[in-house]
């Protein structure tokens, strides 16, 4: 992983910390966020780490295909989600 750039090291790892927690805990993903963190998913806007962790612990649809996209921001040494879009990729076959 070294020989990547420090963005896409960071990228890297949190995508793969993310899913972790997601798969594992999902109530564990509130350390990844902070109260002003916001999240919108499929239109609906969720702010603040309770708002955007119930929501991610309450959604158990399994998804096929989507795209998300997370802003992160080192604070204190941490890197945290401060923004996340989550949208279905929905195709006519």
């Amino acid at each position: 992983m070294g020989d990547k750039p420090i963005w896409e090291q960071i990228g890297s790892s949190f995508v793969q910390h993310y899913y972790q927690l997601f798969d594992a805990d999902r109530t564990q993903l509130g350390a990844i966020y902070i109260d002003a963190s916001c999240l919108t998913w499929e239109g609906q806007q969720f702010q603040g780490k309770a708002a955007i962790v119930e929501k991610l612990s309450a959604d158990d649809d399994q998804v096929l295909g989507f795209q998300q996209t997370f802003l992160l921001k080192n604070i204190q040494g941490a890197w945290v989600c401060t923004n996340e879009v989550f949208r279905l990729a929905l195709h006519n076959v």
